[in-house]
């Protein structure tokens, strides 16, 4: 990890400052007008209100016609943090607990660094993402014209990952991150006395049936080659203690790493829910979402990255082909759109740091902030080199 005595101290200032006033997805007033005070206070041309909250520095050097974005996301979640930290949130149900305060913070350290910097020949886009945790940011920036307003050859992002050593860097190329799906099931029965079945169409049987169906879809339908997940989180009544009910929900999520996969769930879950629903005579219906689409590393954008990995924190610290992630991710909207790469830093593996990302304990290690800093850094530099 790079010395961390290379580490400006506003940094980490700038990380708890933000961590101690989280936003929601869309309403990072506070946050955006932070980075965008920053971003002119280090001499870089701020476009702010993109695509709602979302704010673009763009830095200019040299005559090159080269330009890249790198993208950090802004947003917090609807969480009660169970820290008692000094930096902890001072709202409610409100909470940086995926580390989006750490990556704002990388990323303005390095448009501070690179602000000052003359051994670059090119265009360096600073895309400050609202809205990730519900998928709308991204696009909702590239709808406002993100890339037809700032152009670039190729698009970076960076995530931090508990459980990884502090300061390694994990990728692969291809997929990445999986998709998410959600689904929601209605079953609509006939309720009825607990003691007087007979006299029902029980929607809870039928809700039963249709959860233990759902997990043979992976199981029978998908070749055991590929990778996918069906998982039922939620189930809803209107029942009570002895009141059979007439209405049950249940409510869940899909994932996997490849479109095929996801047509194939989505085909099966639609085909199973209804036909167990008939069999009983019992409507049931689906309202399938998609909202997620997989992310995809290509392959020369992310031989760069692994080499400005490498140049930051040695090879023994990078591990250029890690296992996809089964978790889901805004950025991909941006891979769709353009070439680019999105790795992983690692959080620590003890303490607040190791704990998982959206836990209640969890905090975003600043011992990293230098070491994605300097990541972004080098990236910029072999990229726009003159």
């Amino acid at each position: 990890m790079v010395d961390k005595d290379s580490m400006n101290p506003d940094w980490v200032n700038w990380r708890r400052d933000i961590h101690r006033h989280p936003e929601l997805g869309f309403q990072e007033s506070r946050t955006a007008g932070l980075i965008a005070d920053l971003l002119r206070g280090f001499g870089i041309e701020t476009h702010a209100g993109i695509g709602g909250t979302g704010v673009v520095g763009v830095l200019r050097s040299g005559s090159g016609e080269r330009a890249i974005g790198l993208r950090a996301d802004i947003d917090a979640l609807p969480i009660q943090e169970a820290n008692s930290f000094e930096h902890r949130s001072v709202h409610d149900s409100r909470f940086h607990g995926c580390g989006h305060d750490g990556h704002t913070a990388m990323l303005l350290a390095a448009a501070e660094t690179l602000a000052s910097c003359d051994s670059i020949d090119g265009t360096v886009n600073f895309i400050f993402q609202p809205n990730e945790e519900n998928g709308l940011g991204a696009l909702a920036m590239m709808e406002d014209g993100l890339f037809d307003r700032f152009a670039m050859d190729a698009v970076y992002g960076m995530h931090n990952m508990p459980g990884i050593p502090a300061g390694t860097f994990a990728v692969r190329k291809g997929p990445m991150m999986t998709f998410e799906d959600n689904f929601v099931i209605s079953i609509k029965g006939l309720g009825g006395h607990a003691s007087m079945p007979n006299r029902t169409r029980d929607p809870v049987v039928v809700a039963a049936e249709i959860i233990n169906s759902l997990q043979t879809i992976v199981a029978r339908s998908l070749n055991p080659m590929e990778s996918g997940v069906v998982s039922v989180t939620e189930i809803l009544t209107d029942g009570a203690r002895n009141v059979i009910p007439s209405n049950v929900t249940i409510k869940g999520d899909t994932r996997g790493l490849t479109d095929a996969t996801q047509k194939l769930i989505e085909a099966r879950m639609r085909d199973l829910v209804v036909n167990i629903g008939r069999a009983h005579g019992i409507e049931v219906t689906l309202d399938y979402s998609h909202e997620f689409i997989v992310l995809n590393n290509t392959s020369h954008e992310t031989d760069r990255a692994v080499q400005a990995a490498i140049e930051t924190v040695g090879s023994e610290n990078v591990i250029p082909d890690c296992e996809p992630a089964a978790c889901s991710e805004d950025f991909a909207q941006m891979l769709k759109a353009k070439p680019g790469c999105y790795l992983l830093i690692g959080n620590g593996t003890d303490g607040h740091n190791g704990r998982p990302l959206h836990n209640p304990g969890y905090d975003f290690n600043d011992d990293v902030l230098a070491t994605g800093a300097a990541y972004w850094v080098r990236l910029v530099q072999n990229l726009l080199a003159k």
